[in-house]
C-alpha cells in the first residue's frame, strides 16, 4: 500500500499540559481509521496537524506531493452570506452538478431537504453541519478527515455516511481519519482504531468492537505485570523497614531499587464510575399519552405534528425513539414531562412520578456558569445516597470523573463534554424515577459513554431515550419505536433495522414525510410541474425514469473510459484512421449521455416538489 501522510515526533503543549508526545503515525492507501479518546486528550489537535491546519510544537507531518486531504472542523466554516447551492458547488450550472452522480447521490443523501438558495446564516445548526459535509464529500479528495460528522446527523443520516464511505474508494485506495463518539458508525466503516490518550496514540486492528476487546486484552496484561511488581515493591518496602529506624548502612542498591520500582507508577487515568442514585418508588402508574393530536407551531389548519398518537409509559420500561429530524421526538419528551400542552387528548400523569429531562443543549447551565463545578451539586444537596452508601458532593463528582482539581473550575470554563456530564449528574441527584434523555449522546466521548451505560443499565426507574446513536439505543433500552414524519407512532419489534426499512419503503412509495435523502432534483428548488404539483402516478413514473437513466448513464461512462484508452492508445501508434473512427463514437456517445442528463433533470423536477 502507497504511503499517503505522516507524523514523526509529533509534540504538542498547552501551556504546563503535554497533549501530545512524540506521536509518530501515518495514513496508507486502505486505511478506514476511527479515532477515539476522553474529551480534551488531543484527538481533533492530532487531525488538524495531520491536515496541515496547525503546527506541532516539535517534529514534522509529511505528505507526497499529489496527496490532496479534505477536512471537515468541528466549527462552522461556511460563508454565511453565500447560498446553500454556492456553498456546496460554487458558481456550477445545475445541469453541470447534476450531470455527476456521485454529486447526485451526496445531495440525496445529505441536503435534499434544505431550501437550496436560503443563506447560509439561515439555516439550524444541522443543516448547516449536513452542508460543509456535502462541501467536503464533492470534492476529489485522496485522504478525507472527518471531526465528529456524525452531529446533528439523525440514524437514516449515519446509515448513508457509513455507506458512501464504504463505497467512495475501492478497498485498496483512498483513507480517511474520522474522530466519532458513534460507536455503530465505527465498527461499519473503519478497519482500524487508534486510541489517543496520556499524549500517546495506541493502534489496534478493526472497528470499535474489535478495539474494545484488544484494549481488555491489553489492560489484563498490564494487569499481571502490575500485580508482579506490586508483590516486589511490598517485599522490597518491607526489606528498608525491618530493623532500627535509625539503620542507614542498608546497601545504597536495594534502596535504589526499591524507589525504582515506585516511581514508574503511572497516573491513574481518568475513570468514571458512575453508580445507582437513590430513586423515588414509581407507582402502577407513570406517564400516559391518551389520543394526543397536536398542531404545527405556526402551521396552517389541518397541519398536525401528532395525530390522535396514545403512548402509555410503564414503571420500569426501557423506550428508545427514533425518527426523522423534525417529526416531534423532542416535542414528545415535553409533551410527556408536561412542558407543552396538546391540541386535544391529555396526559395522564402518576402521583409519585418524579420527572427529570436532559435536553439537546446545555443552556440550562447558563444560570450557574458563574459557579463552580461543586458549587452547582452543593445546591441540590450537600450528601447523596449513591447504592446504599452516603457521599459527599465532592466524593459523588469524583465519581463522574471530575478530580478534586477539576471540581473547583467555573462552569463557564469547562468543555462540552464537562458540561454534558455535570448536566447528567445534576439530574440524577435530583433523584428521579422517569428519565428521559435527548440526545445524550452529544459531547460524550467513549469511555464516558459506556460509564453513561453502565448506570442507565441499573437505571430502576423509568427510561426514555431520544438518540441517534444505535449503539446506545440497542444497549439501554428494551424497546423502540419511530416517527416518522406522518403524525404517528409506530412500534418497531425490528428495533432500528426495522426502521430504516420503512423509511426506505416510505421514500419508494412517495410518502417523504421530513425525509432527509429526497432526490438532487428538489435540491435544486425546482418548480412544480403544474399548479397542483405533479401526481403520485407522475412521481412513480418520475422515479423509475431516474432509476434507469442513473443506470444508462453508468454504462456510458464506462464506455467512454474505455473510448478514451483506445484512442490514446491508437495516438501512441499512429493510427490516425482508426483515431478518427474513434473520436466520432465518442461524440456520438456525448450527444447520447446530453439528451440522458436532460431526461434526468426533467425527471428529477417532476419530484421537486
Amino acid at each position: 500500500m502507497a504511503h499517503l501522510l505522516g507524523g514523526e515526533n509529533l509534540s504538542v503543549t498547552y501551556g504546563t499540559r503535554t497533549v501530545l508526545d512524540g506521536v509518530t503515525l501515518g495514513l496508507e492507501d486502505g486505511d478506514r481509521i476511527g479515532m477515539v479518546g476522553r474529551n480534551g486528550d488531543g484527538k481533533s489537535t492530532l487531525m488538524r496537524l495531520l491536515a496541515l491546519r496547525s503546527t506541532p510544537d516539535s517534529g514534522r507531518v509529511t505528505k507526497r506531493n499529489d496527496v490532496t486531504v479534505g477536512y471537515l472542523d468541528q466549527s462552522d466554516v461556511l460563508d454565511g452570506d453565500l447560498t446553500v447551492g454556492a456553498a456546496i458547488v460554487g458558481d456550477q450550472a445545475d445541469h453541470e452538478w447534476a450531470a455527476n452522480p456521485k454529486i447526485r447521490e451526496i445531495m440525496g443523501g445529505l441536503v435534499g431537504d434544505v431550501d437550496w438558495h436560503a443563506n447560509v446564516h439561515s439555516l439550524s445548526g444541522g443543516q448547516k453541519r449536513r452542508v460543509a459535509l456535502a462541501k467536503l464529500l464533492i470534492g476529489d479528495h485522496d485522504v478525507i478527515m472527518l471531526d465528529e460528522p456524525t452531529n446533528h446527523l439523525d440514524v437514516e443520516g449515519v446509515a448513508w455516511l457509513a455507506r458512501h464511505l464504504k463505497s467512495r474508494w475501492r478497498a485498496n485506495q483512498g483513507a480517511f481519519l474520522v474522530v466519532t463518539h458513534d460507536r455503530w458508525f465505527l465498527d461499519e466503516v473503519c478497519n482500524y482504531t487508534w486510541e489517543v490518550h496520556d499524549a500517546m496514540v495506541d493502534m489496534f486492528d478493526g472497528g470499535y468492537a474489535a478495539y474494545v476487546l484488544a484494549r481488555a486484552e491489553r489492560d489484563r496484561m498490564a494487569a499481571v505485570v502490575e500485580n508482579k511488581r506490586q508483590q516486589l515493591v511490598k517485599k522490597e518496602l518491607a526489606w528498608l523497614r525491618r530493623g532500627a529506624p535509625a539503620r542507614t548502612s542498608k546497601p545504597k542498591f536495594r534502596i535504589e531499587a526499591a524507589n525504582e520500582l515506585i516511581s514508574d507508577v503511572p497516573e491513574p487515568r481518568d475513570s468514571v464510575a458512575l453508580s445507582k442514585m437513590a430513586t423515588a418508588r414509581l407507582g402502577k402508574d407513570v406517564l400516559d399519552l391518551e389520543n394526543i393530536t397536536l398542531d404545527f407551531e405556526g402551521g396552517e389548519s389541518g397541519q398536525k405534528l401528532f395525530n390522535n398518537i396514545t403512548l402509555r409509559l410503564a414503571p420500569g420500561e426501557r423506550l428508545g425513539l427514533v425518527g426523522v429530524n423534525g417529526a416531534g421526538k423532542s416535542t414528545l419528551l415535553r409533551l410527556l414531562n408536561g412542558d407543552i400542552q396538546p391540541t386535544s387528548g391529555r396526559l395522564k400523569r402518576g402521583k409519585t412520578v418524579v420527572t427529570a429531562v436532559l435536553t439537546q443543549d446545555v443552556k440550562e447551565l447558563d444560570e450557574v456558569s458563574d459557579l463552580r463545578l461543586i458549587e452547582v451539586i452543593e445546591r441540590e444537596k450537600r450528601s447523596f445516597s449513591v447504592g446504599g452508601k452516603e457521599f459527599t458532593a465532592g466524593q459523588l463528582v469524583e465519581q463522574l470523573g471530575f478530580t478534586k482539581e477539576k471540581q473547583w473550575t467555573p462552569v463557564s470554563d469547562l468543555s462540552g463534554g464537562e458540561r454534558r456530564r455535570l448536566q447528567l449528574l445534576r439530574l440524577l441527584v435530583g433523584e428521579p424515577n422517569v428519565l428521559m434523555l435527548d440526545e445524550p449522546t452529544n459531547d460524550l466521548d467513549t469511555d464516558t459513554l459506556a460509564a453513561v451505560e453502565d448506570v442507565l443499565d441499573g437505571w430502576p426507574g423509568t427510561l426514555v431515550v431520544v438518540s441517534h446513536d444505535r449503539y446506545l439505543l440497542e444497549r439501554v433500552t428494551d424497546h423502540q419505536m419511530a416517527l416518522l414524519g406522518d403524525g404517528k407512532l409506530r412500534g418497531l419489534p425490528g428495533g432500528v433495522d426495522q426502521y430504516l426499512e420503512l423509511r426506505e419503503a416510505a421514500l419508494a412509495s412517495g410518502s417523504l414525510g421530513g425525509s432527509t435523502a429526497p432526490t438532487a432534483g428538489s435540491a435544486g428548488g425546482s418548480a412544480p410541474t403544474s399548479a397542483d404539483g405533479p401526481s403520485e402516478a407522475e412521481k412513480r413514473e418520475a422515479r423509475k425514469d431516474l432509476n434507469r437513466i442513473d443506470r444508462q448513464l453508468g454504462k456510458l461512462a464506462q464506455q467512454e473510459e474505455k473510448l478514451h484508452a483506445q484512442m490514446a492508445a491508437k495516438s501512441e501508434s499512429g493510427d490516425f484512421d482508426a483515431l478518427g473512427e474513434l473520436n466520432a463514437k465518442l461524440q456520438e456517445l456525448l450527444e447520447e449521455k446530453e439528451g440522458l442528463e436532460l431526461e434526468w433533470l426533467e425527471a428529477a423536477e417532476v419530484l421537486g416538489e
